[in-house]
């Protein structure tokens, strides 16, 4: 039972209400600059990230081929049209939904704390880390709701599938996960984060949902390497 992601989506649940509570309280200058403080942030938390890298090269090959393959697939575009689909089903009528969906399930699932935490817990049935993990998404979303709004809240469903999906599987993909895989699989992440902060402080619009392959293809070039 992955109680530590259960955990975490609850946290980015209440974090989210707490966050469209407060949203509507704040004026738009308020909310625009805590918007850009966690883009600062994240700049920082994607580069300590990329700086595990073992092996730039494959690091950096890992990149190209992904973003490549996300065009190619166009990713980003069915993520959007996902996103738009459940507005329109439920019905939702703000207008960020699926920006915030999409930003705070990267930002949520795209780290060396969610591969480890998982991990642990489904190992060791130690959930300590997902529970700090818990803590610093749920204060993330409560600055992201007030932004974004309800789309920040639904980021907690793929984030326990995705969690929850390595605690259950974790018997099975731990012996290819080494130390050398994680570490390079966090730098590769790191490096999407980063491009993540630009979009959060307005600086660039890059279609990180096109990148996501090359979360894949740096475990594959790993193990091969």
């Amino acid at each position: 039972m992955p109680i530590g992601s259960l955990v975490n989506m609850l946290a980015v649940i209440v974090g989210s209400l707490f966050g469209l509570l407060l949203g509507q309280r704040f004026p738009e200058n308020i909310r625009r600059i805590s918007i850009k403080g966690i883009g600062l942030c994240t700049l920082l938390i994607g580069t300590q990230m990329a700086l595990k890298v073992e092996n730039i090269l494959l690091v950096i090959l890992s990149v190209l081929l992904g973003g490549i393959l996300g065009e190619f697939l166009n990713l980003q575009s069915k993520f959007e049209q996902l996103g738009d689909l459940l507005k329109k089903r439920l019905p939702i009528k703000n207008e960020r939904f699926t920006e915030g969906l999409i930003t705070t399930f990267i930002l949520f699932c795209v780290g060396s704390l969610t591969i480890v935490g998982a991990l642990e817990e489904g190992l060791r049935n130690d959930p300590t880390l997902l529970y700090t993990k818990s803590v610093l998404d749920g204060f993330s979303s409560i600055v992201f709701a007030s932004v974004y709004g309800i789309g920040v809240l639904f980021s907690a469903f793929p984030l326990i599938i995705f969690q929850g999906g390595i605690t259950l599987l974790a018997g099975k993909v731990e012996p290819y996960l080494t130390d050398m895989v994680i570490n390079q699989l966090s730098a590769t992440g790191g490096i999407l984060i980063v491009g993540l902060g630009f979009n959060l402080l307005e600086m660039q619009n890059l279609k990180i949902t096109n990148f996501l392959p090359a979360l894949i293809i740096i475990i594959f070039l790993s193990l091969v390497f």
